[in-house]
């Protein structure tokens, strides 16, 4: 795809100017960083010898040069995006890095991760992949991932990327080349078997593949260019610029029954979103029954149980009084009204799905208002 400046790249383009025109504006009183970064043109001299994964990448090649060159200025010429991936680094690359070393890998494979998802938890693509990583449903359950209506670990950095690990293994062991696992990684690895064998030929930069994988080297070569230079290229981070590493405590919970999140916030004396941001996994608003291994805010973990076991106590003796069983003429928002309620609340409590009726006989559990009455117990 060459540069296409279609309207929304046209709204970057005005504010990019924008940045470079007005490099002296006033916050609060405060001069802010003049602005200054080198050209695009000069960034583009690549001077190499270049490697990936320890494999040289053959910048002599006018081709290959040229793709490189592609994906370096689409990159560059979004700034902001590389800012928050420098930003977000720190949060997660360091486990990243950590467990490919244990695993005697190339450090080089931290930048799939950036390449594929940002380093955002919940980011998906039009095709079903999710998380950090990316994966498709099949391959992430084939890797050991849960991945249900209640759990998506292709959300979770730490199992995400354990299951990454095993699939770059399996890759390389099949191509020999971390550059043909890698773009296996992106395009599945049946498809790249099927472009060797019909090309004969087993050199990435050799093969012609559908067009995004054709990108997908070059435009992980772009990332690692920045992120081993950012000062080349323009971007001068202080340490307090990094957005910080994750601290946690980790906890163990045995739910007997359906337990609202909430409950778990309240124990840890935090809220429901920072439960959520911390288990990324987790999906909708309570854990099902069985044992559960989650994040809470760091020095809480101590006292969590405590607290946890009389926060279960209260609901549970409130829950006794929070039964209702469906009357003959109710519905969902009839039985809402009643209990001065929000309707969302009954659905989202009970997990029901509203397009499909209640029946007589059935019984539903009404949200406890106050279910946060005791938090600091």
């Amino acid at each position: 795809m060459e540069l296409n400046f279609n309207k929304v790249k046209m709204r970057r383009a005005a504010i990019y100017f924008c940045i470079v025109v007005f490099t002296c504006c006033s916050a609060h009183g405060e001069i802010l960083e003049t602005a200054n970064f080198p050209s695009l043109v000069s960034s583009l001299d690549v001077k190499g010898p270049l490697h990936f994964c320890g494999e040289t990448v053959p910048l002599k090649n006018q081709e290959v040069r040229e793709r490189l060159e592609k994906e370096l200025l689409l990159t560059l010429w979004d700034r902001p995006q590389v800012i928050l991936w420098l930003k977000r680094s720190r949060r997660y690359l360091p486990h990243i890095e950590k467990v490919l070393q244990e695993n005697d890998m190339p450090g080089d494979l931290k930048y799939v991760s950036i390449a594929e998802s940002a380093l955002r938890p919940h980011v998906g693509s039009p095709k079903g992949a999710i998380g950090f990583w990316q994966f498709m449903l099949h391959t992430g359950r084939r890797y050991g991932l849960t991945i249900n209506d209640r759990v998506d670990e292709r959300r979770n950095i730490f199992a995400s990327t354990k299951a990454a690990i095993e699939y770059f293994k399996d890759l390389y062991s099949i191509f020999q080349s971390w550059t043909l696992a890698v773009a296996a990684f992106n395009m599945g690895e049946q498809g790249l078997r099927a472009e060797i064998l019909l090309q004969d030929v087993r050199d990435y930069y050799r093969l012609y593949l559908p067009l995004e994988t054709q990108r997908y080297i070059f435009r992980i070569l772009s990332i690692k260019l920045i992120f081993s230079d950012p000062e080349k290229y323009g971007f001068k981070f202080r340490d307090k610029d990094y957005y910080p590493a994750l601290a946690f405590d980790k906890v163990k919970v045995e739910c007997f029954k359906e337990v609202p999140i909430q409950l778990i916030a309240n124990a840890a004396k935090t809220d429901f979103k920072v439960i959520k941001d911390l288990n990324p996994e987790i999906r909708g608003y309570s854990l099902a029954a069985g044992r559960h291994e989650i994040l809470i805010p760091k020095g809480d973990g101590k006292s969590f149980r405590g607290r946890l076991e009389r926060q279960m106590k209260n609901f549970l003796a409130k829950q006794k009084d929070k039964v209702y069983v469906v009357q003959k003429g109710d519905n969902l928002s009839t039985i809402a009204e009643k209990f001065n309620i929000p309707l969302p609340a009954l659905i989202i409590q009970n997990r029901l799905n509203p397009n499909q009726p209640i029946h007589p006989e059935d019984t539903l559990i009404i949200p406890p208002i106050d279910l946060k009455n005791n938090a600091n117990d």
